[in-house]
């Protein structure tokens, strides 16, 4: 009896199991490599594929179709290639590249598949988006008002950048751009900024490095770096900006401030003028395909400050382009000069000085980033850009000894004693407020009473001075953005007294 029983409890089971039991049928199209070479894959038997579709590959690979042709399909590997065969199975997905975004991301080192570097593991998050996105309309966004400060004097003041401008930083290799960008990272800390940090062709050395900066700095905590370093494939480096833009327009949706770098733009160009010789696609100038522009442009219009009624947030871009002897006209560097808000331009000669960070004012601007900038900095850098550029044009009297008037004399001393005053070290940050000091004191002519090799160690000392018994003067220009009359008196008797002391 009980063994009937049982079996009647075992087939009521089946019975409930068969009809809760729901089957799902999925029709995939499936077809075959017919040709493979340096990352690029020909596909046949494909007939309603898509561009910019996802393929999947054996050995848990995938490839991104970038070419369609009349009998075959061609498509980029993202991953390892060389294990891949002629006859091997392709099937449509039916998708386009998606990533896994988050504030789980926060801290990592990924690859542009979401992937974390040191295992390969793919992170789990509850959300996921497209890499390829449509730009933010034109009616959902605002005007660039909020500064975005870097932290750096000669930036903040004369070059300010704002939340949801593109600023290109533009020089030969090895001379700072890198620096920029991540102490740029690192001084957003406690303002409430995330920081995608998108590494593209670099050396894993110099991956490290960033990534060590930004862990002694506390600035990892914040940030999310997207890697596909100079060993990946074609593929994996052409697409990285594109993860890294969706991972900012996550945080943007959560009406979050974001800072994206692109590390840099050069190796992403070449990236694809790789690819697209080997699709056979025309090139143009430089070899480069013909919608390299295109390519730009799409991906940097995904910046931008967006209104307050469609979610708010802002993606501040700053990409990175390296030149070849300083030629700027070069088809890539005036792509990306015609597509920011302006660029940051880095000369070899300041930096064999030692003047750093080696910006050249002559030919760096900010196009809107005033419009961003604190009143009190403002202010203070009128009189700061007038007296520079005077400066450079008479600076070329020193090179040869020739004998000048007073008042050129007096410009060639005023403007030595400011590009002192605005060198700076890497990782030493100068909030608004301490700036101000600073450049007030250019502005009154305190600078060129002193030798010209006290300047750095003066204004510095003179932060330290005003934080210690004029802390309301620097906390007031904090919190107003501003400086008024008495602020000034205050700021003169601060100064006069100082240099008593010193």
């Amino acid at each position: 009896m009980e063994t009937n029983e049982s079996i009647k409890k075992v087939f009521k089971k089946l019975y409930q199991v068969s009809h809760e039991f729901k089957p799902k049928f999925t029709v995939n199209e499936v077809g075959y490599i017919s040709k493979l070479s340096d990352g690029i894959i020909e596909v046949r038997d494909l007939s309603s594929v898509a561009y910019f579709e996802l393929l999947q590959l054996p050995n848990n690979l995938f490839a991104l179709v970038l070419n369609i042709k009349k009998d075959f399909t061609q498509a980029v590997v993202l991953g390892d290639y060389t294990i891949l065969n002629i006859k091997d199975q392709v099937i449509c997905t039916n998708e386009s590249v998606t990533i896994a975004v988050g504030d789980e991301l926060l801290g990592k080192v990924i690859n542009p598949l979401s992937h974390l570097i040191d295992n390969n593991q793919e992170i789990k998050t509850k959300e996921r988006y497209p890499i390829e996105k449509e730009a933010v309309k034109l009616i959902e966004r605002d005007f660039v008002k909020e500064p975005l400060y870097t932290g750096i004097k000669i930036i903040d003041a004369m070059i300010p950048i704002g939340k949801g401008q593109r600023e290109l930083i533009i020089s030969d290799a090895s001379l700072g751009k890198s620096s920029i960008a991540v102490d740029t990272i690192i001084n957003q800390k406690d303002k409430n900024v995330y920081c995608v940090y998108v590494a593209i062709g670099q050396r894993k050395a110099q991956i490290a490095k960033v990534i060590d900066d930004l862990k002694k700095n506390d600035a990892l905590s914040y940030t999310v770096i997207v890697a596909a370093p100079a060993d990946a494939s074609p593929g994996m480096k052409f697409i990285a900006p594109y993860s890294g833009s969706a991972i900012a327009e996550f945080f943007a949706d959560q009406s979050r401030d974001v800072l994206i770098i692109y590390d840099d733009l050069t190796k992403h160009a070449d990236a694809y003028r790789s690819i697209s010789l080997l699709l056979e696609i025309p090139p143009g100038r430089e070899a480069y395909p013909g919608d390299i522009f295109f390519i730009h442009s799409k991906l940097l219009e995904r910046a931008g400050k967006r209104a307050d009624k469609y979610k708010g947030g802002s993606i501040t871009a700053l990409p990175i382009i390296e030149t070849k002897a300083g030629r700027i006209s070069d088809y890539i560097p005036t792509n990306l000069i015609s597509i920011t808000d302006g660029q940051i331009y880095l000369e070899k000669e300041l930096f064999n000085k030692g003047f750093l960070p080696a910006i050249d004012i002559g030919k760096s601007v900010s196009r809107i980033g005033s419009k961003a900038q604190a009143n009190a900095l403002k202010k203070m850098a009128v009189k700061l850009k007038l007296d520079y550029s005077q400066f450079l044009e008479v600076e070329v009297f020193t090179k040869f000894g020739t004998q000048v008037e007073k008042e050129t004399q007096k410009i060639i001393n005023k403007g030595k004693a400011l590009r002192v005053a605005l060198k700076q070290d890497c990782f030493k940050h100068i909030s608004m407020p301490e700036q101000v000091a600073i450049f007030y004191l250019h502005n009154e002519g305190y600078l060129v009473k002193i030798p010209l090799s006290e300047v750095e160690l003066f204004t510095d000392k003179f932060c330290r001075y005003l934080e210690r018994k004029y802390h309301d003067i620097l906390q007031t220009i904090e919190i107003t953005d501003d400086i008024n009359s008495y602020l000034l008196e205050q700021l003169k008797i601060a100064a006069e007294n100082f240099l008593k002391e010193w």
